[in-house]
């Protein structure tokens, strides 16, 4: 028994595999819907915020966009990490991030003119987004290509809650649609709610009011979950 004992006490520790989704990897995914959230605690990609959700579709359409950039660009540097040199990961990511953001408005060129047309311009944006750059430096550069695949997609999810929300009130009270789709009547015959003297509140459609509603909902986010409240 003694022996037996001996034995078991030399034979080293086996490390434990970590599972895909082990909590460790789920906090990547989750951490960014609240705790760390690029746009409310961060105050990164403040711009698209302000600029590109005037329409839900516009804002669903970089929602996938960043998430195609960000998911594929971590997983890149990651996979390139170790070979690439100190002083030049800048013009790498840089490099990295304009390649996957031309593949992106190729397609949408290719597939949804229209759209295109629309968030063109807001799309070749995404190189200098903060949110995309600031993932590469700070995630992908130290850690494995699976971990950092679910980093660019928890943050790109989170980054895109913000911009769906924002865009859902700024439409739904800018224009009285949603998706293009008009919900409360036809505002040039006067049906529906128009019919009864509502009117389309113009603020909504202008830049400072998705600053504003940003604000509500970061205090909303900081009321529910007080340890984001910075102590003075």
């Amino acid at each position: 028994m003694a022996e037996e004992t001996a034995v078991l006490e030399q034979k080293p520790l086996e490390k434990k595999k970590e599972g895909l989704f082990s909590k460790k990897n789920r906090k990547l995914i989750s951490d960014p819907m609240d705790d760390d959230n690029p746009i409310t605690v961060q105050v990164l990609g403040i711009c698209s915020a302000l600029a590109i959700t005037v329409q839900l579709n516009n804002a669903v359409i970089m929602t996938v966009s960043v998430l195609f950039v960000l998911v594929l660009g971590n997983m890149i540097i990651s996979a390139l990490r170790n070979i690439i040199p100190s002083r030049i990961r800048i013009i790498v990511q840089l490099v990295v991030v304009a390649t996957l953001v031309i593949l992106v408005d190729l397609l949408l060129k290719a597939y949804v003119y229209d759209v295109s047309k629309a968030v063109g311009v807001y799309v070749g944006l995404i190189i200098t987004n903060c949110i995309i750059m600031g993932r590469f430096e700070a995630f992908a550069m130290g850690n494995k290509v699976w971990p950092s695949a679910l980093d660019g997609f928890g943050n790109a999810i989170a980054y895109g809650l913000i911009l769906v929300i924002v865009a859902f009130f700024r439409e739904l009270f800018g224009s009285g649609s949603l998706f293009g789709i008009q919900l409360l009547g036809d505002a040039t015959a006067g049906t529906g709610l128009y019919s009864m003297g509502y009117m389309n509140n113009n603020l909504m459609i202008l830049p400072p009011m998705a600053l504003i509603i940003v604000g509500i909902i970061i205090w909303i986010q900081r009321a529910r979950n007080t340890k984001l409240i910075e102590e003075n």
